[in-house]
């Protein structure tokens, strides 16, 4: 076990931001240093940021990406690997539009769009996200960019995997935990034949290092003056097969995922986190991206993982669609079929999903994918059975739905 992350989350429009953002900064810095004298490894700090629409500069497209990009160079200066700057929003339309200019004049900079909320899809949203990805595909010959960047359906601040990761605006400083634990729940259901040992071994694995971990981020001073939001255990793996989620989820029942019967293995899995008593943040779920876990990878390459699968598993996962390779010639019509399945997914069923979709130029369903990227296992280009959604589903007026269990029976 990792921790992926320590995400700081920041207002920059609130009075004396940035000599906040420093005292943050190193307050981060301690806690890293006391973690790792404990025996914790941190991947990285990141920072995470209220929503662009927010800033306090001309939301002029020039003078946005030039206080972005300053903001950047800040973050760097101050130790953080990363920033995310959150999320365009349906209430500022034209901010769905700067995306694609703000990816490409960045280096670290991830952002996020949001495609519905907890009671409705915003079509037009959906639609500009759509073209979002399109675009933002064709910014570097591999398709990497959507790598930073992602559609949010129902998803609430404070959750500290990027892209998803954004700060509530005018809220106090706060930080939060992602954790890299695939390799807990593997292990634990790979070394118990009874399933409830198995869980049980998986959940006093995660619940001692967080109680660890919370007693490590007391021992420090200053550790009252920002919020602490909680971990996200969410099982983020590595693409090899020690740390492999998908691993995992075939080791409860022998069943490749893919296959009848890993829905259930799935299930089994999602209801084990749903158990832990720890501080919450984020989705503490299932995270299933593609090309990050060497098991799904290896399913996609095979043929044996489709999309429709996917999708399926969004419905116990905790994440939704992540870093699925798709082929370079999806439209954005097609794209916005899909986006629109996980929106409606996420509204009906009353949980966050988030969508990280590559479209990969010059790639088509079958090709095989290689990424310089040591987060990355190669796999294989998925299709995508999508055509352009008409209205009335698709039109300009929010699709209205509500969680299935908000209904009651006569």
């Amino acid at each position: 076990m990792k921790i992926r992350s320590i995400t700081c989350f920041y207002d920059p429009a609130l009075a004396n931001a940035r000599k906040q953002l420093q005292t943050q900064a190193d307050f981060l810095q301690e806690l890293e240093s006391t973690l790792k004298d404990s025996g914790f490894e941190v991947q990285s700090k990141r920072l995470a940021t209220s929503s662009f629409t927010r800033y306090p500069c001309p939301q002029e497209e020039n003078d946005l990406i030039k206080y972005i990009k300053d903001l950047e160079g800040m973050a760097k200066g101050m130790g953080f690997a990363y920033l995310s700057c959150g999320p365009a929003v349906p209430t500022v339309s034209k901010s769905y539009a700067l995306v694609p200019r703000i990816l490409a004049e960045t280096n670290d900079v991830f952002l996020s769009a949001v495609i519905a909320d907890s009671y409705k899809v915003f079509p037009e949203a959906l639609r500009e996200t759509a073209e979002i990805i399109h675009v933002t595909s064709t910014i570097s010959p591999d398709g990497f960019a959507n790598l930073r960047f992602a559609a949010l359906a129902n998803v609430n601040p404070g959750a500290p995997f990027l892209p998803a990761a954004y700060h509530r605006a005018g809220t106090h400083p706060a930080y939060a935990m992602a954790i890299e634990c695939a390799d807990v729940v593997l292990k634990g259901f790979s070394e118990n034949t009874s399933l409830e040992q198995a869980r049980k071994a998986v959940l006093n694995e995660l619940q001692d290092n967080a109680e660890k971990l919370t007693e490590l981020i007391m021992s420090i001073e200053n550790y009252s003056n920002f919020d602490f939001l909680g971990f996200d255990f969410s099982p983020a793996p590595f693409p090899e097969d020690w740390c492999s989620l998908a691993g995992a989820i075939e080791a409860v029942g022998g069943i490749p995922v893919g296959q009848a019967g890993s829905l259930a293995a799935a299930t089994v899995v999602a209801d084990t986190l749903d158990r832990g008593n720890w501080k919450r943040s984020g989705f503490n779920g299932l995270m299933l991206p593609v090309l990050e876990d060497s098991v799904l990878a290896a399913r996609a390459d095979a043929g044996e993982l489709s999309m429709k699968d996917l999708l399926l598993y969004s419905t116990v996962c905790g994440t939704g669609l992540d870093t699925v390779p798709l082929p370079g010639v999806t439209s954005a019509e097609e794209l916005a079929a899909l986006l629109l399945d996980v929106a409606a997914l996420s509204v009906r069923l009353g949980k966050p999903l988030t969508a990280r979709l590559m479209p990969l130029p010059g790639k088509k369903a079958g090709d095989k994918t290689h990424f310089d990227f040591g987060f990355f296992a190669d796999s294989r280009v998925m299709s995508l059975d999508a055509k352009q959604v008409r209205p009335p589903l698709l039109g300009d007026e929010p699709v209205q739905l509500a969680p299935r269990h908000t209904y009651r029976a006569n």
